[in-house]
């Protein structure tokens, strides 16, 4: 059985993987030299590294099967996963701990080298980059395989993280093994609640694929310098750096919408530092490829793509460096703890920017220089004007993100710096940001026109037309809009001009030019992101206004005003709609929908079992039996709420709240979806059930029909009735139960609750009913059939709420279309100059 010697077999293979990409980055240094050995190098380069290939996969089929097995003596598995972990989540294990990140990365990074292993086959005419650019590839390889060595020199030195630790490794001193040696925990922590969501099966994957596809254009330009072919590698680098921004940027906008469904701050983007540290490189990203566009007739334009091809990937590593050296502290709230490897991130960082600082230094003089500026009347001018625009929209976010690094400079140089980030991060950055996207899409508009050569001689006439179209459109989206602030009539109408210009050429692409549509397409798609962030943002609406005057935030008074207290089956009435909480329900695995938390009994010691408690159907079919053991999300809480809308049309949202003691509550939204808004609820507060306190039990003695007084309820005792099952369970011979009709009439209308009384084998008890609504517990304590008086023991606590804020966002839907189409054109263009470069 390999599962006590499963940790040994992936550190082996770790160590198997860092030495042959040492050895490939040699055999691809001796390839790239201009001797007769290179065919032997190159081969002997290719085969090492196709090597070092199937051990990265075998290193993450290792830890995959450590993880789907539950062997919860490793502590990643232990620190990651459980037993009621769903697969599909489970697979998100992998990637949750700095280990596995890492490890993500180098495989990505792998097949990646592979494709380019065929890529530059012997027939190719790009051959000549091939050994230099997998030198750079099996060297960033041997940094990264680095971070999962786990290894220690002279007790001190440690060389990356293994994540094949077990939990006596990874915690010695822990007095469990003294008492047990062999002891292995029965569960695992878990997965964070966070990240139970299906974006986060697929938005990390795509994320680091773009991180592993960006290496490609920075080492196609680090081989260019050094081989001192400034022309050659341009076709070729132009369709990868393309790929790389769709995908990064892919992973990018995923992590967005995983953030507008799960996370309770009502958005997709927060600017968080580590959101920062990956959106900086992409805009990079995306302003070399329009250099790169005319790079082979304009060495400006070549100057420029080396340098941002080299700051895009730089900025990748630097945002490596920021999320796992821990240096961000309290500054984000993704970023990892440091394992002790900042030193290590610092050096991987400072070996490949000053590499590659000091060969484009030595370069540079040989690098050709234009005879004549851009003219104001090309396409390259405006091409360039806007890659200014996107460059100064990466400073100007890096520049602030960086603050905590300055902060820890000057602390090691001995000064007490101290600078703090801006107290309002959100408006600090969107203010800049926003000016500089709507510089943009001008832009874009305008440079398509020259590019297409819409515009002829020294003359701006062509964009008469498109400008007085965008102008009215504007003005009617305007009013019908109600946008009343001098900046977003700004931001609208340069955002309908760059649609209208961009979507005039492409009605004349779609005439023949289809294919190399792709630039009009994404650029539409980047105007009506801009749409929607505006619409979303600036004119979200919060609707669930306190009218109450209830304090229910004592340090907020905008949260307590923005927040409604809703009460269990109490309408909670609106200007537009009214909320109704319904109650709480849990997620049953492999059944549609939700399921009242009430029909579900929890296994003691189970987590994630339960027994149902009656059957569970949809529709004609029964899904679950009653008493069938059934498995859900016990963490899990959903809580219905019912939205009527004065028109009569009628939906239920089911937001997320679980209190979690090991990683604090959590909080996730339910959103309704319209054509031209969404509708936002999250849950800001819930009670806790295992604390909530009842008062001692008063005693009620009261004959049938008679009335009694519970507080602010009437009582009513109707009748009593004979049963013969309780609880599912028939009755035999010589028992006997009985079941009150107790009525409580309060404001909202009446209630009926049925307490029951049981004899049952010669020994009485009985049931008690709980209304959480009425906060009443009642239970039917003593029959007494001489004077026919029945005796309650009724308990209060308070009536279940809940606190809840619901948001409308008008026009999001613009965001996810324009994200969509954005996509979408830079697919197109990618695919077409692949085609290009190949031929």
């Amino acid at each position: 059985m390999l599962r006590p010697y499963l940790g040994e077999i992936g550190r082996l293979l770790t160590i198997l993987a860092f030495i042959s990409s040492l050895l490939a980055t040699y055999a691809y240094w001796q390839a790239s030299q201009e001797n007769e050995s290179k065919p032997f190098w190159k081969k002997y380069g290719n085969g090492i590294f196709l090597g070092h290939t199937v051990f990265v996969i075998g290193i993450c089929l290792t830890l995959f099967t450590i993880i789907f097995n539950h062997y919860f003596e490793y502590h990643y598995a232990w620190d990651n996963t459980s037993l009621s972990l769903p697969l599909g989540y489970a697979i998100s294990c992998f990637w949750q701990d700095q280990e596995g990140s890492f490890l993500l990365w180098i495989f990505w990074n792998a097949i990646v080298g592979c494709v380019l292993i065929l890529q530059f086959r012997s027939k190719s005419k790009h051959v000549a980059l091939g050994s230099p650019s997998m030198m750079i590839v099996s060297g960033i390889q041997l940094f990264l395989t680095s971070m999962i060595l786990g290894v220690v020199f002279f007790s001190e030195w440690k060389l990356g993280s293994s994540p094949f630790l077990t939990l006596q490794e990874a915690n010695p001193t822990a007095p469990v093994w003294t008492l047990d040696p062999d002891f292995v925990p029965k569960d695992g922590n878990g997965l964070n609640p966070l990240l139970q969501n299906y974006w986060m099966v697929i938005h990390p994957p795509t994320l680091f694929l773009g991180f592993a596809l960006t290496m490609v254009p920075f080492a196609f330009a680090i081989s260019s310098l050094w081989k001192k072919d400034y022309t050659g590698w341009l076709n070729l680098t132009l369709p990868w750096a393309l790929l790389a921004s769709v995908v990064l940027g892919t992973g990018i906008m995923m992590g967005g919408v995983w953030a507008y469904e799960t996370l309770n701050f009502g958005g997709y983007w927060n600017w968080d530092p580590v959101e920062n540290a990956v959106y900086v490189p992409w805009i990079v990203l995306v302003a070399a490829f329009h250099t790169l566009i005319f790079a082979r007739k304009s060495t400006s334009a070549l100057k420029y793509s080396y340098i941002l091809l080299i700051a895009q990937f730089i900025l990748i590593l630097y945002s490596t460096f920021l999320t796992r050296s821990g240096i961000l502290g309290n500054s984000s709230v993704h970023s990892f703890t440091d394992l002790g490897l900042s030193g290590q991130l610092l050096l991987y960082l400072l070996t490949f920017l000053f590499g590659a600082i000091i060969l484009a230094a030595i370069r540079w003089k040989d690098l050709p220089t234009d005879d004549k500026e851009a003219s104001v009347y090309s396409s390259e001018f405006w091409i360039f004007m806007g890659v200014i625009t996107l460059s100064l929209a990466a400073f100007q976010v890096i520049i602030t993100t960086s603050i905590p690094v300055y902060n820890s400079l000057a602390t090691a140089m001995g000064i007490d710096l101290n600078m703090a980030l801006p107290s309002n991060q959100i408006a600090h950055y969107t203010t800049f940001q926003m000016w500089l996207f709507v510089v943009a899409v001008i832009l874009m508009g305008i440079a398509q026109y020259f590019w297409w050569r819409k515009i002829k001689g020294e003359s701006f006439k062509a964009l008469s037309t498109p400008l007085l179209v965008s102008m009215v459109i504007s003005m009617l989206v305007i009013l019908l809009t109600k946008v009343d602030d001098w900046k977003y009539v700004i931001l609208v109408t340069g955002s309908v001009f760059s649609i209208v210009a961009n979507g005039s050429i492409l009605i004349d692409l779609f005439k023949g030019k289809i294919k190399v549509a792709g630039g009009a397409i994404s650029h539409i798609g980047v105007a009506l992101m801009l749409l929607g962030i505006m619409f979303s943002s600036a004119y979200e609406k919060t609707v669930s206004i306190n009218t109450t005057q209830t304090e229910l935030f004592s340090d907020s008074e905008k949260e307590s005003r923005e927040n409604v207290l809703l009460w269990l089956n109490r309408p909670y009435e609106l200007p537009e709609f009214s909320l109704t909480y319904k109650g709480q329900f849990v997620d049953v695995r492999e059944v549609p929908g939700f399921i009242e938390k009430r029909f579900i009994q929890p296994i003691i010691g189970s987590g994630y079992k339960g027994i149902a408690r009656a059957d569970i159907v949809d529709g004609s079919d029964t899904l679950r039996y009653r008493s069938d053991t059934v498995e859900y999300e016990a963490e899990n809480t959903y809580y219905q709420i019912a939205y009527e809308l004065k028109n009569g049309e009628k939906y239920n949202l089911y937001p997320r709240y679980q209190i979690n003691q090991k990683m604090g509550n959590v909080a996730s939204p339910d959103i309704k979806h319209f054509w031209n808004k969404d509708v936002y609820s999250h849950v800001n507060y819930v009670q806790n059930e295992e604390e909530r306190e009842w008062t001692i039990p008063m005693d009620y003695n009261v004959a049938l029909r008679d009335t009694f007084f519970l507080n602010d309820y009437v009582a009513i005792l109707d009748d009593v009735i004979g049963v013969r099952e309780v609880d599912g369970m028939a009755l035999k011979p010589g028992d006997a139960a009985a079941m009150a009709n107790l009525r409580i009439l309060e404001r909202d209308g009446e209630k009926l609750l049925r307490p029951t009384f049981v004899i049952k084998d010669n020994q009485v008890w009985s049931k008690p009913v709980v209304s959480n609504e009425l906060g009443l517990r009642v239970q039917l304590n003593q029959i007494d059939p001489v004077t026919g008086n029945f005796t309650f023991g009724i308990s209060r606590s308070e009536r279940e709420y809940i606190v809840l804020k619901a948001i409308e966002k008008p026009l999001i839907n613009l965001l996810w279309i324009g994200i969509i189409l954005l996509i979408i054109g830079i697919l197109f263009s990618s695919y077409r100059r692949f085609k290009i470069a190949m031929k």
